[in-house]
């Protein structure tokens, strides 16, 4: 081990980057975290950019490709920490070979790779391959000149690659590094992690299984590697586990000095808690910086879960307060020099992550008296347990640590119900599994086929509404699916390719265009047009005729349509440049929407819009339309471009070349969608709503152009409506509505006086029932369908009345629910020590249901109201054992 060259998680990098740029690879920037694929939420492996391209559906800019990819895996994130090498935030460094190279070279190369660049000893490298793959078993023998019984044949299970059911797969082999080689190779179990670690694993991409079964050679094969970054840093830095090479440990050391302790003397317990800490502080910091919002949904829910996992674990090592940004600055650090963008938008990271930690810390106290609640629950109820769900709760809902919901319970001598805790992980794991944890390349295949054999389709939209065109591919999709056809007849839902068209396909937020193509006795209803790579699909109806594949036809768009999602697409960069100078020259993009009939915008905002700030960016978009701007579009290249001060949205991919629109003094933007000539045709701007819909993120929508009529159409409608209903005139709905309110509160309290006198009378009929118990009375009885507030009411005044008493009554106040309150007399609570609150909770549990509360009023519920009859015997009888 010692022989082996100490090198830095960056210079391995480097290194295998321009080991592959020797051997013609192009090396490509790591695609942002962002995927454009919509079957995942995250970038999760270092081939998912490439997957249009082992698809067919997008044309390979070059045949050989390398690149270090940021991936974000969350589906073990509770092994993160507790293993050597489970990570949420890794770096897969790949080559890859588009129909180019196959086996015998990626195999060549990655030895080389492997015996010469990074001077691993030959007799420590032991490769697997499938168990059928002879080819492959052959070239590791005679090529390599591995000895037989060190080349491992493994199962389907762990050496062959398959997208899903149908689609592109293909055998693997692995290459693991031997950490024991003084154990021999007679007995060699790959699984056994403590002597190996696999640390490159190489690709096949030869077949294409159909729905059958069959598998048919793929005419072009493909490689797709994957060297994990961390895990050859811990091979060649020689230690113990991937969190302590130079890409973690120094992030780890950071928070060990917030908190005072040396990494090296602690027990096993705070060592997890410090890498799981330096793990998702580096997962984090990238994804903010690529553009990832905190949220309870999709990847901003995960961001979210990490952060808090931080900070949970934070407060297990003893770190009080804010501190993640701390922490976050050795991250920066250690990412800048591959990924820069982490450090230009450092300011951005911080701001986000303070935020959500802020907010996180008043969560985790509300836990803490939540706690503290459940705790004292127990206690009336004389439970020994705390349940899971309750724990759960905490766990998930208030970031509370299982660990020290335990210790605080055991301190007032309770336990934790840790089956119940696990099977509400389980089902949590189960709602919100990822199913995009594996990339799926067997959607649209019918269309990749297509595609595959498809050149570019141009786009003559930004000049053209209508163009002849040659049908390249048809899609039939029926009931059984979908399928290539050479024709399709009316009735028929069809997806379309052709060689020109001057349709617009979805893409930057804004929708595809609608409109029709038409030939001879053929016509096609066009509902939308998207994009696969450069390929424009067109989704539609066949209204009549038959469509021929190889026929011309007329592409003909919505000119209506096109001139409403203009003047949207125009006002929603109009409505940047305003909120940059109304709110913040920091307003950036986080999404948008552009359609016919409204446009939606979601931005960074350092705070909420105030209504002066709404109506003044409303009064400066409208400005700009009257003054009418002409546009100035122009193709350049990028960086001349972000010279002149053109807007980009961050983590947008762009091409070398790229198209600016200029409205000359007041917006100029990267875009490549459809827009107005002069601002003068959008005609008026209207903001309709403005909402926060995440931490950090507001978001407004709009309507400009023609839809505005539509809108005022809406409004118009309700108010005529309203004012006929009403009797009053327009302007006049505000104020009767507030007098309708004011009557309603009135009749209200009127309503709820009578039930309470009501619910007096009843009770005082009751009086008479009352039993004696000694020098105690009781009274216990069911007053029908009275609501909770009313029943505690007439228990207090029963138990008033009838002075040193115990009274349990009940009500049904709505179907199957059970109401219970309990009032005792305070010498029934001290000389025969009951209490209401514990007495109450057990009756409701006959009921399905508990409760409790003071010892001298306590209410309860239940569920099941057949119960109810049973509940009020027992609660009877246990009154007069109790007081007799």
């Amino acid at each position: 081990m010692s022989d082996l060259p100490h090198l830095s998680g960056n210079d391995i990098r480097e290194k295998f980057l321009k080991f592959y740029e020797s051997q013609q690879h192009k090396i490509l920037p790591s695609a942002s975290l962002i995927p454009e694929d919509p079957t995942v939420m995250l970038t999760i492996a270092g081939m998912l950019p490439f997957k249009p391209i082992f698809l067919g559906q997008r044309k390979a800019p070059q045949p050989r490709a390398t690149t270090s990819q940021k991936c974000i895996r969350t589906n073990d994130i509770e092994n993160v920490g507790r293993t050597a090498r489970h990570h949420t935030f890794f770096e897969m460094l790949g080559n890859f070979s588009f129909g180019d190279y196959f086996k015998e070279q990626a195999i060549a190369w990655a030895w080389e790779l492997s015996t010469q660049v990074y001077k691993l000893p030959a007799e420590r490298i032991v490769p697997s391959v499938f168990e059928e793959d002879d080819e492959a078993f052959a070239i590791w023998r005679d090529r390599i000149g591995i000895p037989e019984h060190r080349i491992q044949r493994m199962g389907e299970k762990d050496n062959f690659w398959e997208s899903g059911i149908t689609g592109p797969c293909g055998p693997c082999s692995e290459l693991y590094y031997d950490f024991h080689p003084e154990l021999g190779d007679k007995k060699i179990d790959l699984e056994d992690d403590s002597r190996f670690i696999e640390y490159y694993n190489l690709v096949f991409m030869q077949y294409n299984r159909d729905a059958a079964g069959k598998f048919t050679p793929l005419e072009n094969k493909n490689i797709d590697t994957g060297l994990g970054l961390e895990r050859m840093a811990q091979i060649l830095q020689q230690v113990p586990n991937n969190y302590e090479t130079d890409l973690i440990f120094p992030i780890i050391q950071t928070a060990a000095e917030i908190v005072g302790i040396d990494y090296g003397k602690v027990d096993e317990k705070t060592k997890t808690s410090l890498k799981v800490i330096g793990d998702h502080v580096r997962a984090v910091v990238h994804m903010v910086a690529d553009g990832v919002t905190a949220s309870n949904v999709g990847r901003g829910y995960i961001l979210r879960r990490l952060i808090r996992r931080v900070i949970r674990h934070g407060r297990l090592i003893g770190i009080e307060g804010n501190f993640i940004n701390k922490i976050a600055e050795t991250a920066i650090a250690l990412a800048e020099s591959a990924y820069p963008n982490v450090r230009e938008r450092e300011e951005y990271i911080k701001s986000q992550l303070q935020r959500e930690e802020t907010q996180f810390l008043k969560t985790l106290d509300r836990g803490e008296k939540l706690l503290a609640e459940i705790i004292a629950k127990a206690a009336n109820l004389g439970a020994k347990q705390i349940s899971g769900e309750e724990a759960f709760e905490l766990y998930d809902t208030y970031g509370f640590p299982l660990e020290l919901t335990q210790e605080i319970a055991e301190e007032h001598g309770l336990s934790v119900d840790l089956a119940g805790f696990e099977r509400e992980m389980e089902e949590q794991k189960n709602r919100s599994k990822d199913s995009h944890e594996a990339i799926d390349l067997m959607t649209q295949n019918a269309l990749g086929e297509i595609v595959t054999a498809s050149t570019e389709t141009n786009f003559l939209g930004y000049t053209q509404l209508v163009a002849q065109s040659q049908v390249m591919g048809i899609v039939v999709i029926n009931d059984r699916g979908s399928h290539n056809a050479q024709s399709a007849g009316a009735g028929d839902d069809v997806q379309i390719i052709l060689d020109q068209t001057p349709f617009y396909g979805e893409s930057g937020g804004q929708i595809g265009d609608r409109g029709y193509l038409s030939g001879d006795d053929v016509l096609i209803r066009i509902e939308d047009v998207q994009k696969e790579g450069n390929i424009f699909i067109h989704k539609g109806k066949v209204d009549r005729g038959t469509l021929n594949l190889g026929g011309i036809v007329h592409a003909t768009i919505d000119r209506s349509c096109r001139r409403r999602i203009q003047a949207n697409h125009t006002a929603t960069h109009l409505l940047q440049a305003a909120l940059k100078k109304v709110v913040d020259e920091s307003v950036s993009q986080a999404g948008s929407l552009v359609s016919f009939d409204r446009l939606r915008f979601d931005f960074n905002s350092p705070r909420a819009l105030t209504p002066e700030d709404i109506q003044q960016v409303e009064d400066l978009v409208n400005t700009w339309i009257s003054e009418a701007h002409e546009a100035d579009v122009n193709v350049m290249p990028l960086e001349e471009a972000k010279t002149k001060g053109a807007t980009a949205m961050f983590g947008e991919k762009y091409a070398d070349n790229v198209r600016v629109i200029d409205f000359p003094g007041v917006s100029m933007e990267l875009c490549g969608g459809t827009h107005v000539h002069n601002t003068a045709e959008i005609g008026v701007f209207k903001i309709i709503s403005e909402t926060g819909i995440s931490s950090g993120i507001r978001r407004i929508e709009a309507v400009a152009g023609a839809a505005i009529l539509d809108y005022l159409n809406v409004r118009d409608r309700v108010v005529k409506e309203l004012s006929d209903r009403f009797k009053v005139k327009p302007e006049s709905i505000g104020d009767r509505v507030n007098n309708l309110q004011e009557e309603l509160k009135a009749t209200q309290k009127e309503l709820e006086a009578a039930k309470q006198e009501l619910a007096l009378a009843k009770s005082d009929s009751l009086l008479s029932q009352a039993e004696t118990v000694g020098e105690y009375k009781i009274l216990v009885a069911n007053l029908g369908a009275m609501d909770a507030k009313s029943l505690q009411s007439a228990a207090e005044r029963l138990q008033q009345k009838l002075g040193e008493a115990a009274v349990v009554i009940a009500s049904i106040p709505s179907e199957g629910k059970v109401s219970l309150v309990a009032a005792f007399s305070q010498k029934v609570i001290k000389e025969k020590q009951l209490q209401a609150g514990k007495f109450i909770g057990g009756i409701a549990k006959i009921c399905g249901g508990g409760g409790g509360g003071r010892p001298n009023l306590a209410q309860a519920g239940g569920r099941d109201a057949s119960k109810l009859d049973e509940a009020l015997a027992t609660a009877r009888q246990q009154l007069i054992e109790g007081l007799g």
